[in-house]
This record gives C-alpha cells, sequence and structure tokens, in this order.
C-alpha cells in the first residue's frame, strides 16, 4: 500500500524548504573561499555568510508576499567565485574589497532605476560574458581533481557520494557531498586531534568594516561583480520565472537585491542577486499544481534561509580547520553545472569564437595589469577582439 500525497497546501512549503536547504548547502563554501580570498578574517566571512542569508531570506520573502510569485534571491554564487579567482593578484586589502560591494550594491540600484544602464548591460556580448565566467570558474572546478592527486583517501568517498547522487537523486548530490566532507573532516580531527576548540567562534555575529575605495578595486572586483551577477544570475532569475508563467518585478527586485547588497557590504556581504537554477523549485511543479499559491513557496524559502543562518560561524570554523583543498573540491562540484553551462554560452555562436577565447584564456591565466585583475582584462580582450573582428570584410562567394 503507497503512502498518500502530502496535502496540496504543504507542497508549496516543502518545496521552499528544499530550494533554501539545496541552494544553501551546494554552495556556502564558495562563498566563504571568496570572502577570504580577498581578506576576510574568519570572524569578517562568517559575518558575510550570516548578512547574505538573512538579507536574501528577508528580501525573498518581501517580494514574495508582495507580487504573490515566488520570487527567490540568493548571494552570487559566481561572484563568489570571481573573487576566488581575484584573490590570487588581488592586494588592495579588505576594507577596498568591501568598498567595492558596495559600489556593486549602487549599481545594482541604479539598474532599476536608470533603464539605460541596464541595457548598457545588456549590449555587452552573452558568449563574452560567459567566457569571462568560464575563465573565472577554471581553477576553481579544477579543485576536485587537485585536491583528488594530493589527498586521495579524502577526497575519493566525496567524489564516489557526488556521483552516485548525481545517478539516483540528482537534487541532492551536493548537500550529500558536503555531508560526506564534514565526515571526512571529523575522521581527521579525531586521528590527528585538534586543541583550537575552545577558541574557535561556533556563534555567529555581525563584524563591522568600515569601507575603503580604492580605484583598482573597483575596476577590478566592482564592475565584473556587478556583470557577472547581472549576466549570471539576475537575467536567468527572470528567464526561469518566465519559463513558469511568471513575470519577474525587476525594478523591486533591483531595488531590494541593490539596497540589500549594498546595507550587507560592510558587514561582509559581497552581493544578493535572484536565485537563478534554485529559482525553478520554488516556482515549478515541485510547490504545487495552483500555480496561484507557489508565492508561498518564495516565502518559505525566505523563512528557511533565516533558520540556516545561524549556522554561519560553525560552518566558518569547519572551513577553517578542514584539510587544505578539501572543501574547494566541494566548492568545484558545485560550479561543475555553471562551468559547462558558461561554456556552451561562450562557444555556441561561431561568429563569437575567437573572441569568447581571447576573453575565456584572459579570464583563466589570471592576469594583472596595473592592479585589476583578470576578470576586467578579459571582458576588455573579449570585447576589443569582438569590435575588431565583426568588422573583417565577408569574403566573396
Amino acid at each position: 500500500m503507497t503512502s498518500p500525497a502530502p496535502p496540496a497546501r504543504s507542497e508549496p512549503i516543502i518545496a521552499g524548504v528544499v530550494t533554501s536547504l539545496v541552494g544553501f548547502t551546494s554552495s556556502f563554501v564558495v562563498v566563504v573561499t571568496g570572502l577570504r580570498a580577498v581578506g576576510a578574517s574568519p570572524a569578517q566571512a562568517a559575518s558575510g555568510l550570516l548578512v547574505l542569508t538573512i538579507l536574501f531570506g528577508l528580501g525573498s520573502i518581501v517580494l514574495s508576499l508582495r507580487t504573490r510569485r515566488p520570487v527567490t534571491l540568493a548571494w552570487s554564487t559566481p561572484g563568489a567565485a570571481l573573487l576566488v579567482s581575484a584573490g590570487a593578484s588581488y592586494d588592495a586589502g579588505w576594507t577596498a574589497a568591501v568598498g567595492a560591494f558596495l559600489v556593486v550594491g549602487l549599481l545594482i540600484l541604479a539598474t532599476g532605476l536608470v533603464p539605460a544602464l541596464g541595457e548598457l548591460i545588456g549590449r555587452i556580448p552573452t558568449p563574452i560574458a560567459q567566457a569571462m565566467l568560464a575563465g573565472v570558474l577554471l581553477t576553481l572546478c579544477l579543485a576536485p581533481m587537485t585536491s583528488l592527486a594530493a589527498q586521495p583517501w579524502s577526497t575519493l568517498p566525496i567524489l564516489v557520494v557526488w556521483l552516485l547522487a548525481m545517478r539516483w537523486l540528482p537534487r541532492w548530490a551536493l548537500p550529500l557531498a558536503l555531508v560526506t566532507a564534514l565526515v571526512v573532516i571529523g575522521v581527521n580531527l579525531a586521528v590527528d586531534g585538534y586543541d583550537g576548540w575552545a577558541g574557535e567562534t561556533w556563534w555567529p555575529q555581525l563584524v563591522w568594516t568600515t569601507p575603503a575605495f580604492d580605484a583598482t578595486a573597483i575596476v577590478g572586483l566592482a564592475v565584473p561583480l556587478y556583470i557577472v551577477t547581472m549576466a549570471s544570475q539576475n537575467v536567468p532569475g527572470v528567464a526561469v520565472l518566465k519559463s513558469f508563467g511568471y513575470e519577474t518585478p525587476w525594478r523591486p527586485a533591483m531595488f531590494v537585491t541593490g539596497a540589500g547588497t549594498v546595507l550587507g557590504a560592510p558587514f561582509g556581504g559581497h552581493a544578493i542577486n535572484l536565485a537563478a537554477l534554485s529559482a525553478a523549485l520554488a516556482a515549478g511543479p515541485e510547490a504545487g499544481a495552483d500555480r496561484s499559491r507557489r508565492w508561498i513557496a518564495g516565502v518559505a524559502t525566505g523563512s528557511t534561509s533565516l533558520v540556516l543562518a545561524v549556522l554561519s560561524g560553525a560552518l566558518v570554523v569547519v572551513t577553517a580547520i578542514a584539510p587544505d583543498g578539501l572543501l574547494e573540491a566541494v566548492a568545484g562540484l558545485a560550479l561543475l553545472a555553471t562551468f559547462v553551462a558558461a561554456i556552451m554560452g561562450a562557444f555556441e555562436k561561431p561568429e563569437f569564437r575567437i573572441p569568447a577565447a581571447l576573453a575565456f584564456v584572459t579570464a583563466a591565466a589570471g592576469v594583472t595589469f596595473g592592479g585589476i585583475g583578470g576578470a576586467f582584462w578579459a571582458l576588455v580582450v573579449g570585447l576589443a577582439a569582438h569590435g575588431v573582428l565583426s568588422r573583417r570584410p565577408v569574403p566573396a562567394p
């Protein structure tokens, strides 16, 4: 005898809880790694994780209640990956990074208020923006294999669990990989011992950082972070909602995410935005057959995020005491799907392949000129190459 299906009224709540759990557990490592890469201390990274989770949780609740649509927000995972990539050459310090985060928030606010700015971003060819993102993600996506080579007995269980889960429980593959990583870390600590438990800060707390405005950080961090957030999160987020028959409340969403990013920046938050892939869980049929009630899934997503926020301190402690490269391997697995999508988007159109390839290798190389990192120069090189090659004379038949 089969068990009865859950009541229809509970479906959007369950979908919202799952959306939040999957989104949080599959990408928080990327966020923590990105914040640490640009100079955050463990306490500042925990503060950033805490404030981001609170703000996008509240934003999801407000937008879903106000619009009666399943509008869910998230932190910028590709943006955090960009911070990881930039960290190798970034030397302006944490206060300048916080200033760059503040600028990103102001730019997102301006996007909602000034249509011309959104149109300007829309004029950047998608293949070049995707190629830049793919180049930024490459190093992190290599982490599972580099970790496997360095510590095979610690990394192999994570990869095996993830691969098997991708076969039978794809939605839970990353959370299960994270749980496996936590078990491996626990075993390592039990074997090797750890004496620093008493000195760790397990309970999250907000840590204020007064922003500093540095030209190289604004150009090298803020501009690429804004473009990545818009092109890889906000625009796909609109497309996901539209695919399920919902129009995105664009100006309110940009106001909430922009204001949230501005408010969160001094506490370490890099950017919040519309959810993209995870938005499909709250807006799709998993949230119930009655489309008019799926907004409840957005509220449930935000509410669950507020509960998860209390884990921020403990999770940052775990990332700090984990063996080097182990949680980065989980982060690489989390970004593989985004990397594949970026590669496909970059090289789909033949006329953009050379400019996209140049943008990709520039971002992947992590080159720095004038203190400005590779993500910005990838856009410059890609756009310049496109400008030159698009003006080539058409050969006679």
